[in-house]
């Protein structure tokens, strides 16, 4: 059976594809369909590669984000990326729909500290033992009151920190129970924008996926 992996932007070192909400990004105890292993199954199909395909893990989405996410074909690739990752030369840009109407736009800096027993974090509003700093940047697109629809650049990469950050300044994300939004079957959460470098000529890369919410 051919897997229907969407692939946004692939080269001889790297690939992006499009992950979608609830699907894990790599396998755990549940044994639920991973986008590792599609991604596998991909390559192998594409290529006609014999044995185990090489596919490097870069970064991870949270299980019920939706969106872009880069993997290395070779191990060249994961170093270039791994290496981008590290010192924040690599743009990520999400959308979501939050709760209410936040100011226009903003940045939001905290500090964050991951209960790993309840796979849910604690936010300060300054530094704490432990904890990690959290910084991005928004700014809203659409909003009727309600709700709002906005563009995220984040500067840093912590766990649930969009999640976790909008929660605190009281415009949590919509389906986002665990941080006390609103119930909607689904985390209007995506990871809609990608730049970075290519592996070997340094080539500037920007992937974009279209933006699934609507208010």
């Amino acid at each position: 059976m051919k897997t229907s992996v969407t692939v946004l932007y692939e080269d001889n070192h790297l690939i992006a594809v499009f992950k979608p909400a609830g699907m894990l990004v790599q396998g755990d105890v549940t044994g639920d369909v991973c986008l590792m292993d599609e991604v596998k199954k991909y390559l192998k199909e594409t290529y006609a590669k014999p044995g185990n395909v090489f596919l490097g893990l870069i970064h991870r989405l949270d299980r019920p984000v939706s969106g872009i996410v880069l993997f290395a074909k070779t191990s060249k690739g994961a170093s270039r990326a791994s290496e981008q990752f590290r010192d924040h030369t690599i743009q990520k840009i999400y959308h979501a729909v939050v709760k209410g109407e936040p100011r226009a736009s903003g940045t939001l800096v905290h500090w964050i500290l991951k209960d790993e027993n309840k796979n849910k974090v604690e936010v300060f509003d300054r530094e704490k033992k432990g904890a990690l700093r959290a910084e991005l940047s928004y700014e809203i697109v659409k909003t009727d009151g309600k709700h709002s629809i906005v563009r995220i650049e984040l500067k840093t990469g912590r766990p649930h920190q969009i999640r976790a950050q909008f929660s605190t300044i009281g415009h949590p994300l919509v389906g986002d129970t665990k941080y006390g939004g609103e119930k909607n079957g689904q985390l209007k959460l995506c990871a809609t924008e990608l730049h970075f470098d290519t592996a070997t000529t340094g080539e500037r890369k920007i992937i974009t996926a279209p933006t699934p919410f609507e208010i």
